[in-house]
């Protein structure tokens, strides 16, 4: 199973130095993966109709994810990179495979695109995208991206997009992964109709609940389970539970896991790196032990 982190950005405040140290860290110390979270605006959640219910506010800082990933890329060598996740239909879609494209050939091959759908509607207002209809126009996304992914010149029509005989040069060498995020039913249907994995965010039982829905999903798309990625993002606790919430999702066959940092009161990016160093040092002690 492949153990990776997350990158705590709105805590480390947008701090650029930040992300080179705990990028590299985070590579030193033996992880396989960092993950990458997306907000390209920040919103108040005063006086809206509806309301924002989602956990950031204008008071909490993002970086863009292909950026920084193309950042990291220069940067480290091992170290896979992957958004969790791009909220996909925000975005143009074509720029989108083409950022993805570049990042991925940069880093010889080691960037994951998870996607999502988001809840920030005021986002999605100020970028000129249809907040309504996103679900829909991710799925389209998802099957376009592949084809600019795989050929060089592409033509495609449906409800969102119209592309004449055109395509990316250069193409990436792969079609690069697209995992799935979210914890609702449509979320698991992408995930078994088009996924290559699924990010879940909500607790080893309810990430049970929904790896269910999804094998249901497959089944219906004909799609084998094997080889399907499974990612689950830890919260912050005490570094002994989190190693025994690793050692259970694997046991369970879980393919990734990721450990989460924020909201557990470090107020430095030394905490954040001790907390996973911790972790680290107890996995491997574990290992060693059934050794």
């Amino acid at each position: 199973m492949k153990i990776g982190v997350v990158y705590p950005q709105h805590e480390l405040r947008g701090d650029p130095a930040a992300v080179r140290r705990f990028g590299l860290t985070v590579e030193e110390l033996g992880f396989d993966h960092l993950t990458i979270y997306d907000h390209v605006l920040a919103a108040s959640h005063e006086n809206r109709t509806p309301p924002l219910t989602g956990p950031y506010t204008e008071n909490d800082p993002f970086h863009d994810p292909l950026v920084m990933a193309a950042y990291l890329a220069a940067i480290t060598t091992r170290l896979e990179l992957g958004t969790g996740v791009l909220v996909l239909p925000q975005r143009q879609t074509a720029l989108v495979a083409r950022q993805a494209a570049d990042v991925d050939l940069l880093s010889n091959q080691r960037f994951r695109l998870g996607v999502g759908g988001g809840w920030n509607y005021v986002e999605y207002d100020a970028l000129g995208a249809d907040f309504a209809t996103r679900g829909a126009r991710l799925d389209e996304q998802i099957r376009l991206l592949r084809e600019l992914w795989s050929r060089p010149l592409v033509s495609f029509e449906g409800e969102f997009h119209k592309l004449d005989r055109c395509g990316l040069n250069p193409v990436p060498g792969r079609t690069i992964p697209i995992w799935i995020g979210g914890y609702s039913e449509p979320a698991y249907r992408r995930a078994g109709k088009l996924g290559d994995g699924h990010i879940f965010a909500e607790g080893f039982e309810k990430a049970q609940a929904g790896w269910e829905r999804i094998l249901h999903h497959l089944r219906e798309a004909g799609r084998p389970s094997e080889g399907f990625g499974r990612d689950l993002i830890t919260r912050g606790q005490e570094a002994g539970l989190t190693r025994d919430r690793v050692l259970r999702w694997r046991d369970w066959g879980g393919t990734h896991i990721t450990l989460g940092t924020m909201y557990q009161g470090f107020t430095s990016i030394e905490q954040h790196l001790d907390y996973v160093a911790e972790v680290k040092r107890l996995l491997e002690s574990e290992v060693a032990t059934v050794s």
